[in-house]
């Protein structure tokens, strides 16, 4: 069934859009195509088990969410000087070139519904260059939304031998009933050189959310993602890379903390399509109330990918009996010259370990504040960035003292 484009959704908006950017003729025919391909396009694909899809993205009200011409944010971008740190109108005056070369080559504009609805009306965003050598550290982007739809994208680009680390944030600061935000990130490393890309998604409760974060790594490239999700009534998010080079390598680190109602569908993907490829996909969760998570993860080894080594977990901590999770792990093996496991867990707080605290006289509610905050250390410890982790850490922590 294919999605009905809503009547305020025009080609006068998406010129308007594309005008105020002073965007080349090229990046304003990208974008009314995909406003054209809205009416024939599904939404992303969600995990499904027979007579149920565990996500409904059909419920989505962009008739309600949408306001394309009200873009309203407060943006921090910084970064050191010998890399680029630039704003989407200023990366369209000053690298052309790049942004015809690199955008839409990584996350296809007509991929879904959403995907090409943010590539019509996107209106903010950042592109990072790092030039061959250079080594660019505290690279910063941290976008607080206040209008009721938000439309990011996200281009990194390192030639060779270059490495970056980046931190970004999405808040909300004036907060309407409900508001949506999409955010699209494309990385291309190139050979030999280093990404490392960590996002805190913060976003209010009565958001919605949709992030497709999308990489490719060239020959002795690596590309490892933080993924922190703690926001928003849904989010629908892919972090995923695709080792397209020799010695290749990427991580996959999530975290996220669901409650009262909260939906988190979450997607982690590796895709092996050379030699002597290495992937490590570590995940942990909390749901509690009645809030849900999706969890899947997919391994997929080409058949050209010899000598790989991939590995997958997931793990996630129900605090209420009334919560809920599931997790599909998947493995894809076209090689037989691989290494590869994968493993998933859901389960509540071990009563014993719980006992013995309380035994010696810790407060229940302590003992199982401890407990959870435990449960995050091993994918704590994943995480070299540390104001990002630190700001996982505290925003857990409240998140539980909220409940003492």
């Amino acid at each position: 069934m294919s999605t009905q484009v809503h009547a305020n959704l025009t080609e006068e908006q998406v010129r308007e859009i594309s005008g105020d950017l002073d965007e080349p003729d090229w990046l304003l025919e990208t974008r009314l195509e995909a406003l054209a391909a809205l009416e024939d396009l599904e939404m992303p694909d969600v995990i499904r088990t027979p007579g149920r899809d565990w996500t409904n993205l059909h419920e989505l009200d962009f008739e309600s969410l949408v306001d394309p011409l009200n873009a309203a944010e407060d943006k921090d971008q910084v970064g050191p000087e010998e890399a680029e740190v630039l704003s989407w109108a200023d990366a369209v005056q000053e690298h052309e070139d790049l942004l015809q070369d690199h955008f839409g080559s990584i996350v296809d504009p007509q991929e879904n519904y959403l995907t090409a609805l943010s590539t019509a009306l996107f209106s903010t965003g950042t592109v990072i260059y790092v030039p061959e050598g250079v080594d660019a550290e505290d690279v910063t982007v941290r976008t607080e939304q206040n209008s009721r739809s938000l439309f990011n994208y996200t281009l990194v680009v390192t030639e060779e031998s270059s490495s970056v680390t980046i931190l970004e944030r999405q808040s909300t600061g004036e907060e309407a009933e409900e508001q949506y935000y999409s955010g699209i990130v494309e990385v291309a490393a190139g050979e030999n050189s280093y990404v490392q890309y960590g996002s805190l998604q913060n976003l209010s409760e009565e958001a919605y959310n949709f992030t497709l974060k999308r990489g490719v790594a060239d020959t002795y490239a690596t590309i490892d993602w933080i993924e922190g999700n703690l926001g928003t009534q849904l989010t629908k998010t892919e972090v995923s890379t695709e080792l397209r080079g020799d010695s290749s390598e990427t991580q996959i680190v999530g975290a996220f903390y669901g409650h009262n109602d909260q939906h988190f569908d979450l997607d982690a993907k590796v895709w092996h399509r050379a030699e002597h490829t290495t992937a490590d996909l570590v995940t942990r969760g909390v749901t509690d109330d009645v809030a849900r998570s999706v969890y899947e993860g997919v391994q997929d080894v080409g058949s050209d990918a010899w000598d790989t080594s991939s590995y997958q977990r997931e793990n996630t901590l129900m605090l209420s009996d009334e919560s809920e999770a599931d997790a599909s792990p998947k493995l894809i093996i076209n090689n037989h010259d691989t290494e590869a496991s994968h493993s998933a867990t859901v389960g509540q707080i071990d009563q014993e370990d719980l006992f013995y605290m309380t035994s010696r006289g810790v407060d229940p509610r302590a003992a199982r504040n401890m407990l959870v905050e435990g449960f995050f250390v091993p994918v704590l410890a994943e995480i070299d960035v540390d104001e990002l982790r630190e700001d996982l850490e505290n925003l857990i922590g409240t998140r539980l003292r909220e409940r003492e």
